[in-house]
Order: structure tokens, then sequence, then C-alpha cells
């Protein structure tokens, strides 16, 4: 027979999701069934919760205590990106593979930068920057016109001013 289920424990349960939509009940019920929860009433949480990063997938971390889901997104650097780019929504089962050809400045690189900076395993800003620059790389698109990888390599050089925070 199972544990007794504590009321007042609070488990953590993370998962990748596509922001403002219904995520498929087959996906959360093991995750929350277990912790005596319905999956579509943690499914609605999660779509109120990420409605700010629609059609962008984002990891979500879900705190539950007493049977209640407390919905946090902890966005990473491509969807931060991808948001910076400000593009429209697309329909993901009719346009496949998409390359962003947006441009960021650098005000808008250096803002992804400092959201990202707790997560980072770099030790100085400037190691931060490029860590973003290689997903903008990725990513498929350009900061101030200039190709990411052209932008690494003058941090190396000491040509690209960064702050140090």
């Amino acid at each position: 027979m199972a544990p007794k289920f504590d009321a007042n424990e609070t488990k953590i349960v993370t998962l990748r999701q596509y922001g403002g939509e219904q995520a498929p009940s087959s996906v959360l019920a093991p995750k929350v069934g277990p912790l005596g929860m319905s999956p579509k009433k943690v499914g609605d949480d999660i779509v109120k919760g990420t409605s700010t990063w629609k059609g962008i997938r984002v990891t979500v971390r879900l705190t539950i205590q007493n049977r209640a889901a407390k919905v946090d997104v902890e966005p990473n650097a491509t969807s931060l990106v991808i948001k910076q780019l400000k593009e429209p929504l697309r329909d993901r089962k009719k346009t496949k593979n998409i390359k962003h050809s947006g441009n960021l400045t650098k005000a808008q690189l250096f803002e992804i930068v400092r959201q990202m900076r707790p997560k980072s395993l770099a030790k100085e800003f400037k190691g931060t920057v490029k860590e973003i620059l290689g997903t903008c790389n990725a990513v498929g698109c350009t900061v101030d016109g200039c190709k990411p990888i052209a932008l690494q390599e003058a941090i190396d050089n000491d040509e690209f001013d960064c702050p140090e925070k």
C-alpha cells in the first residue's frame, strides 16, 4: 500500500510546455495524479500562468501544496531570445523547422543576459553574454546587424564592450 500523503508537504514538478496551451492530460496525469490532483485542473492553471509566453516552449515549475498548484515559469535562454524578437504567432502543426531571422539590439541582449545570469555557469558577465550569443546563433537571429559568432570573437579580442553587470 502507498505511504500516507502528508497535506503540508510541498512537491515540485517540472515540465516543458508550450505557453498558453493546454498540456495533454496523458502527460500531466502520471506527474500530478499520484498527488491527488486533477490533470485537467492543473492544465488550466498552466494555461493561465503561461499566457504571456504564447506559442513559445518554456519550462513550467509546479509547486504543489495542500492539493493546490502554484505555476512558475522558468524561461530558458532560447525562449527569452524568441520572446524578445516579438515574432507573430505561428501554427506549429503547419510550419516546421523555423529559422527566426530577427535582429536584437545590444540593450535587448543585455536584458536577456541579466535574466539568465543566476542560471549561468560563467564566472564573468561577458561569459554569460557569449552563452546567450551562442543561443542567438542557434535560433538564427542577429545582434545589432552582426552575426553572433563575430560578436563572440570581438568579446575575446576586447573589441565589444560588455558592462560588468
